[in-house]
């Protein structure tokens, strides 16, 4: 059994729009180079079997992705990709063919950016479209998390979505099963942790460093997929070997608030996802 069920690997922190509802990053734009991939899953091998392409920025958008989906899947990962779906009508197909592709979750509230520049039933088209091509042969996720936010469109997505996947459709505690490993999920809009943000208190439960990690395209370790901008980092594996960064005071501090409901770090005390997901 390795160490994290999942590892956020994020290939690059660009992306082609700007969401409402994502806190976008300070940090200098990066597009993660071949050798420097192939360099860190080999470093990440021990530690997970899962790895997902996202932190920040839209995976789709590296020029790379379907060699990168390649090379992960010959070093034995399963590959999960979260996108905004804008890209899916023009790469959909090769991205179905990468062997290395597990699961993709497509983010269909990116309808909320105020820069896309197709019409939004183009938009719903190709991303139902490619979810009907992967029906049996991936993992396929809708995701609404806009409850609570812009959610004004839901029911007409709904509506379209109803049209590609016909039928009796299952609930499940998150959402509903659509379709053959097809899925759509709902969940509430959150705050994304900001050091600026208030201080919810000491008492935090959250899964970073339990059962994930996260590596920025620069090689930056951080505790979890939502330290966007690297407040909080714990080493780089481009300079030192994982099992040095998590044996660090920092980190092991970290994990031992988390284990006991404690955020020891403001920048946890000031995450609206762990308030919303785990302080009910």
């Amino acid at each position: 059994m390795k160490r994290f069920r999942k590892v956020y690997l994020e290939i690059s922190n660009i992306c082609n729009l700007n969401c409402s509802f994502c806190p976008k990053t300070r940090r200098k734009p990066k597009i993660m180079e071949r050798e420097e991939f192939s360099y860190l899953i080999e470093k990440l091998r021990p530690w997970t079997d899962y790895l997902y392409f996202h932190i920040m920025g839209e995976p789709l958008c590296h020029p790379n992705v379907e060699e990168f989906l390649s090379l992960a899947g010959n070093a034995g990962f399963k590959v999960i990709i979260t996108t905004n779906g804008t890209l899916l009508e023009e790469g959909g197909e090769r991205l179905l063919e990468a062997d290395g592709l597990h699961k993709i979750n497509i983010s269909l509230h990116a309808f909320e950016a105020n820069d896309m520049t197709m019409p939004f039933d183009k938009y719903l088209e190709g991303c139902f479209s490619f979810g009907r091509q992967a029906e049996g042969k991936k993992i396929v996720v809708y995701r609404l998390w806009n409850g609570g936010g812009a959610d004004r469109q839901n029911g007409y997505i709904k509506k379209c979505i109803e049209e590609y996947f016909p039928g009796i459709w299952k609930r499940e505690p998150r959402g509903m099963v659509i379709g053959n490993k097809v899925f759509l999920e709902y969940g509430d809009k959150f705050d994304w942790p900001d050091l600026s943000a208030t201080d919810t208190g000491k008492k935090v439960s959250c899964y970073g460093l339990r059962d994930q990690i996260g590596v920025l395209c620069d090689g930056t370790v951080v505790p979890c997929c939502l330290d966007h901008d690297g407040d909080i980092p714990l080493g780089n594996l481009f300079e030192e070997d994982m099992e040095d960064i998590l044996n660090s005071k920092r980190a092991r501090d970290i994990y031992d608030g988390f284990m006991s409901g404690e955020g020891r770090e403001e920048l946890c005390r000031r995450c609206g996802f762990a308030k919303m997901r785990f302080g009910k």
